[in-house]
């Protein structure tokens, strides 16, 4: 699916800043203690983020990947035993966003990826060794699996550019701050805020970075077609 323009033009203006104004919400009230309007403006934030990428003509799986974000958002707000469901629906999201990145992902040199993919997993090595034992036994596996499929999912952000390598690497930052406390590590100050302002970031940041690079290929697919000339699959 390729970017086409808004057809509703007060549409892509509207939608951007009401994602803007429900993230602001969320971050103050997240850090106020303001429950019912934290829950309530978290529960937008990805509908919000998805509507403004299906305007601006995003991949379908883009959508699918926020939609399992607003899954895991909406579940961790339960709390309780509903937050086993929501990491499995954040996991699902990295899924979605594998297959995307691998579609719509840019060549990188071996020696970038090699290197990128060397302190990847030293990193999730580095952080298996610290928190796993500090966490509650049930959580160990799921923690351990999600973990390592979050650090893939943030690694091949690097193949999308800049911004969807920054929104990889601050949803693995976000996580690992919800890991943290999970391990008794005990919050930070305004600790909601650090995970939710990370977390906010990285899917608009994925998002822009995956509708970036799909406009930045128009032009040169344009050039092939009319030269005649069939572009490489992705």
């Amino acid at each position: 699916m390729t970017t086409t323009a808004p057809r509703a033009p007060w549409l892509g203006k509207a939608l951007p800043a009401a994602f803007v104004l429900a993230s602001a919400v969320n971050l103050v009230t997240v850090s106020t203690g303001h429950g019912t309007v934290e829950t309530v403006s978290k529960a937008l934030l990805m509908p919000l983020l998805a509507a403004t990428a299906a305007l601006a003509g995003a991949p379908r799986v883009l959508l699918v990947a926020l939609a399992f974000g607003w899954g895991g958002d909406v579940m961790l707000s339960w709390g309780g035993d509903a937050f086993l469901v929501g990491m499995g629906s954040f996991a699902l999201g990295h899924i979605a966003y594998l297959v995307l990145l691998r579609r719509h992902g840019a060549d990188r040199s071996r020696a970038a990826s090699v290197g990128s993919a060397v302190v990847y997993a030293a990193g999730l090595a580095a952080l298996m060794v610290l928190l796993l034992p500090d966490l509650p036994a049930d959580l160990r596996v799921p923690v351990a699996g999600y973990s390592c499929l979050l650090t893939a999912m943030a690694w091949a952000a690097g193949r999308a550019g800049r911004l969807a390598a920054a929104g990889g690497a601050l949803f693995l930052l976000s996580d690992t701050l919800i890991a943290a406390e999970l391990a008794g590590w005990g919050p930070l100050p305004v600790h909601g805020l650090w995970v939710m302002s990370t977390y906010i970031a990285a899917q608009a940041l994925l998002a822009a970075g995956v509708c970036g690079r799909m406009r930045s290929r128009e032009p040169r697919a344009a050039a092939l077609t009319a030269t005649g000339s069939a572009p490489a699959a992705p």
